[in-house]
């Protein structure tokens, strides 16, 4: 019974060998189970490995490049999650398209900041042009003002002048000259006719006085204008006044008109110069010399 026991305790050196390589076998595999991670470590682990490529790839820059988010994806794709992968894309997508959105905006301020700035630089300027323009307009308007002014005095005081002389009548024709006789005079005529169309206007010589406007015989309608050195002109046959005795008048200025009043065959001036208020001379000598005018 010992014997038996005994021999069933031995142990042989087979058997020895046998049981070790068994147990070792055993101890290997229960390592490596523990070693080889689950599916639920590799998703996690590929979530994590997904994460920290998103981070280091907008870490330094807002602006990723195009290798750093394939680089993300690559690291997704590998991983083995599908859904995961494209998260990852989507988000990745989503922060650049915020990225140059506000890229966009930040060059959208500025030109319009640029655009604004030269909107007000050529506002200026036109203003500034609108007021050179005004203000040359109103020193030209002042100018003509003053030179009208000025014009105004200076043939104001010419009219006023003394000396100055104006034809009595335009448009005429000399018909009879002074001392020719005939029968249309009692004597010799004492003056000279300017024939011209009934109405146009007689103009005093010079500068004067009326001193007589009142019908006269044979002369008609007659006008007497004293002026400064005691000289009176005649003038005769006129169709209506124009002047009232004691009235100045100036030379040009209109004292009657043309007609065929008192002794006449035809509408004329009958023109006559009286030195001192004496008796006539020849009116064109004296209006050549006295005043200038060559009729």
């Amino acid at each position: 019974m010992s014997q038996h026991r005994a021999a069933g305790n031995r142990v042989t050196p087979g058997n020895s060998a046998a049981r070790k390589t068994g147990a070792s076998r055993h101890a290997k595999h229960r390592v490596a189970r523990r070693n080889t991670p689950s599916s639920t470590q590799i998703v996690g682990l590929t979530a994590a490995l997904a994460a920290a490529a998103g981070a280091v790839g907008f870490s330094h820059s807002s602006l990723a490049s195009p290798t750093q988010a394939n680089s993300a994806v690559n690291i997704a794709a590998l991983s083995g999650g599908n859904s995961l992968s494209e998260v990852t894309t989507a988000r990745i997508e989503r922060r650049q398209l915020a990225t140059r959105d506000s890229s966009r905006v930040a060059l959208t301020s500025t030109d319009t900041t640029k655009k604004q700035a030269a909107a007000d630089r050529l506002s200026k300027a036109r203003a500034a042009k609108l007021d050179a323009t005004r203000a040359l307009t109103a020193k030209r308007a002042s100018s003509l003002a003053a030179a009208k002014v000025a014009a105004a005095a200076a043939a104001e005081k010419l009219r006023e002048s003394a000396s100055r002389c104006e034809m009595m009548i335009s448009g005429y024709h000399i018909t009879a000259t002074f001392g020719q006789g005939g029968s249309r005079w009692a004597a010799n005529h004492t003056g000279t006719d300017f024939a011209a169309p009934i109405g146009t206007p007689i103009r005093s010589v010079m500068k004067g006085e009326v001193v007589f406007a009142d019908w006269a015989g044979a002369y008609g309608r007659q006008v007497q204008v004293e002026h400064a050195d005691g000289t009176v002109t005649w003038y005769n046959h006129m169709s209506k006044f124009s002047v009232e005795v004691g009235e100045t008048v100036y030379a040009g200025d209109q004292v009657g008109a043309v007609g065929v009043t008192g002794n006449t065959t035809g509408p004329h001036l009958h023109f006559e110069v009286h030195p001192g208020g004496g008796s006539a001379i020849n009116p064109m000598p004296w209006l050549r010399e006295v005043c200038g005018l060559n009729p």
